[in-house]
């Protein structure tokens, strides 16, 4: 069998203020066709797969390009032309093939294209016609569309959140489609709209019994896969909401009627989906209070208002500004983008003293410059950090700063909180410190509870603000709670 496979995938946030250029996707990871490195990355983990399996099976894979871009504003026109358009070339270039597997994300919106994922997953469909077999990965934060589910035989999502699971998903989708090649299932979908848009926690319950439930479904009664679509709430396109796709085997009707009933008892559970949001110093007071029982170490804080893999810039300064002005320490906070505070720290050296201004660059949303007496702590060229589902990922070169007891890891490449070694890798010791505040929404938490002794999600200001109802909505189909 001839497989072909590639990748381009970055989640769009309409209401972030930096466009998505080619330059994110060089940033990210740009791999031009056949040039992947062998290590699995987070968007192309079909491609891992099919590498694996091509092994064992001796099929011909043909690779592609693959590039990712970190979350951000609107995708320029000019880079997912660019980049749409060279994918589809490596393909033209491959042909005959018998199945194609993709790396998508399923959020990316570009300038004039609301859904870039259908419209690639069309354009593919022209290519090899209706015999090949066309499949994609998602991040379970995309926008269910018709052109995606119309153009392609089989969309799996990640089911964990953090995304633990990009290669066991990888898998699932490679062999599955391989089998549809095979002639020995015939996926048909089903899908049915939960009428709210809501972020998943499989950290917690309830939503870690629900998705357990799916995983049980799955190979039972011909039920071949389930993927939940979280929806990403801060795209505002007319289809985004959260959904449940159900492939069976031959039975449309059968989809149709679990996806119904998934999607019914996951709607009967939205308010305990929401974990508890305290304001800044409501946050703050409960950090500096051990909860009876629990284990020693810091109280973790996620800022994922300014998360930037929700698409925020990553330099926002109200926590940080609390931290300072409120003298609690030790503490650290990271990752704070500010490459022109990382270049400064480089040219004075480890153990210089200045005045620094921090964050706070971006737009009001970043809110004010911190301006503060640093001391360089320490300082590490083109760091890499352990990202989602053990994937490498790139920092730029980063400094760790502290001022007034308080550790500050800043960063030259935008990036969200994911592994502890995002510090320690610095010399930064967590176990060491009363709080750390994190820029993440959700990643960071497979890595970061293991040594905290509690959780705190904070509703700061910032372009992934929690509260929806703040956002211009001016596309999503209403109403969708809690719109």
């Amino acid at each position: 069998m001839r497989v072909f496979t590639g990748s381009l995938a970055t989640e769009t946030n309409t209401f972030a203020p930096m466009p998505t250029g080619l330059e994110a996707f060089r940033d990210r990871g740009y791999y031009a066709a056949g040039q992947h490195p062998p290590h699995l990355t987070l968007f192309a983990g079909p491609l891992w797969a099919a590498r694996q399996r091509s092994r064992e099976q001796g099929w011909t894979l043909v690779e592609g390009m693959v590039a990712s871009a970190q979350p951000g504003g609107i995708t320029t026109r000019h880079a997912y032309e660019t980049l749409r358009d060279e994918l589809l070339a490596d393909l033209r270039a491959a042909l005959p093939v018998q199945m194609v597997l993709l790396g998508l994300h399923g959020a990316m919106v570009a300038d004039g294209c609301d859904d870039c994922e259908g419209d690639l997953l069309q354009r593919v469909r022209a290519i090899v016609g209706p015999g090949v077999v066309v499949g994609a990965e998602l991040d379970p934060h995309h926008h269910l569309t018709a052109a995606m589910l119309d153009n392609a035989d089989l969309l799996i999502a990640f089911k964990e959140y953090p995304h633990t699971d990009v290669a066991e998903r990888a898998f699932e989708l490679v062999d599955l489609c391989a089998a549809t090649v095979a002639g020995r299932i015939r996926p048909v979908a089903g899908v049915a709209d939960t009428g709210m848009i809501s972020i998943v926690h499989t950290t917690r319950q309830p939503a870690r019994g629900f998705v357990d439930r799916l995983q049980a479904l799955e190979g039972r009664d011909g039920v071949l896969s389930i993927s939940l679509t979280h929806g990403f709430p801060w795209g505002d396109v007319a289809d985004m909401g959260t959904k449940l796709l159900v492939y069976t085997d031959g039975d449309g009707a059968a989809a149709v009627l679990l996806a119904r009933r998934l999607a019914d008892e996951l709607a009967a559970m939205r308010d305990a989906l929401q974990p508890a949001q305290p304001g800044l110093d409501e946050a703050l007071d409960v950090a500096l209070v051990h909860p009876p029982g629990a284990p020693p170490g810091p109280a973790v804080l996620a800022d994922g208002a300014d998360n930037p893999g929700g698409g925020a810039a990553g330099d926002s300064t109200f926590l940080l500004r609390r931290l300072l002005e409120r003298g609690i320490a030790p503490a650290a906070l990271g990752p704070l983008w500010d490459p022109g505070v990382v270049r400064i720290a480089f040219e004075a050296g480890v153990g210089a003293r200045l005045a620094m201004r921090l964050g706070g660059k971006i737009s009001p949303l970043s809110g004010d410059p911190v301006d503060a007496l640093c001391e360089v702590k320490a300082l590490q060229r083109d760091m890499i950090m352990t990202g989602l589902a053990d994937t490498p990922t790139a920092l730029g070169d980063c400094a760790l700063l502290e001022t007034q007891g308080v550790q500050i890891v800043v960063i030259s490449l935008r990036n969200q909180a994911i592994g502890t070694d995002l510090f320690t890798g610095l010399g930064c010791d967590l176990a060491a410190q009363r709080v750390v505040v994190v820029k993440s929404s959700q990643h960071f938490h497979a890595a970061y509870a293991r040594l905290a002794s509690q959780v705190i999600y904070v509703a700061a200001p910032g372009s992934v603000t929690a509260d929806l109802r703040t956002l211009p909505y001016r596309k999503v189909s209403l109403p969708r709670w809690p719109l």
